[in-house]
């Protein structure tokens, strides 16, 4: 059933034709200026983005459709976030909002260690017990009632179920999850996706702007403002050593560097 629901769900989805760049560029514009239909668009052309992700990290104990479902929240949450401005295929921006849904959704739903074969099966019959009979009886089944249903003591279904739910390490692989620790899906709320991808854009047409300029203009600039991504931006005294001039005309080259590029920001405002 799982199955075909599926195949369903991807026949339909993929009436949704692809969007070229220059689509997705008047798109964006569009929902800037408060389209939802843009946006809306926007998501339907991305959503065999989704189903592409989910599959990765599906396995027998998660259905796919559950992650698609997770995964398209954080589809429209890129969405509502994406602009042109980016300067990036919609697709990249939102590749890692789709994935943090997806294995937050994993981390809420799968154990953190292994359990014994036998429990694990059991506890797949009960779960599986437990959904028809929620359908059936439109609320959550009592233990009593799954043990009924499955023909076992009430006892073995309460006992099962009280290992659904463990502490584990960070280091430990999430079962179901080859590869995955639970580290991996821990997300890190001190950086927002959009705002490191913009800083990097930033960065990106900085430099951009600074190859433009004298050779030992662009190491004052670099290594003055940190474009190498060292641990700190140098003193005049220190750019003078690494460049053999003096620290007034290290100085000096940075002022003029300045004024290069602010002409040259200046030219591409107008």
């Amino acid at each position: 059933m799982q199955k075909t629901y599926f195949n369903s769900y991807f026949k339909q989805i993929c009436q949704y034709p692809l969007l070229t760049a220059e689509q997705e560029i008047a798109i964006a514009k569009k929902i800037q200026q408060g389209d939802t239909s843009a946006q809306v668009q926007l998501i339907n052309s991305n959503l065999r983005l989704v189903v592409n992700i989910a599959k990765k990290y599906a396995s027998d104990t998660i259905d796919t459709m559950d992650l698609i479902q997770e995964g398209n929240l954080g589809l429209m949450n890129a969405a509502a976030k994406y602009t042109n401005s980016f300067n990036t295929r919609f697709s990249t921006y939102a590749y890692p909002w789709i994935t943090q849904y997806i294995l937050r959704y994993i981390q809420n739903k799968l154990p953190t260690i292994n359990i014994p074969y036998r429990l694990d099966e059991l506890l797949r019959t009960i779960n599986k017990a437990e959904g028809l009979l929620t359908q059936r009886l439109r609320r959550k089944p009592s233990c009593s009632e799954i043990a009924d249903f499955l023909d076992i003591p009430e006892k073995k279904v309460s006992n099962a179920k009280s290992y659904e739910f463990f502490c584990s390490s960070l280091n430990d692989e999430i079962y179901g999850c080859e590869g995955l620790t639970i580290a991996d899906v821990i997300s890190d709320d001190r950086i927002e996706l959009e705002q490191s991808l913009i800083r990097d854009n930033e960065i990106s047409n900085l430099n951009l702007l600074v190859n433009k300029l004298s050779w030992k203009e662009q190491q004052v600039i670099k290594y003055r403002y940190n474009l190498y991504r060292g641990d700190k931006a140098k003193t005049l005294r220190q750019i003078s050593e690494i460049l053999g001039v003096s620290s007034e005309t290290v100085r000096q080259l940075e002022l003029k560097a300045i004024g290069k590029l602010r002409n040259e920001v200046n030219k591409l405002s107008v």
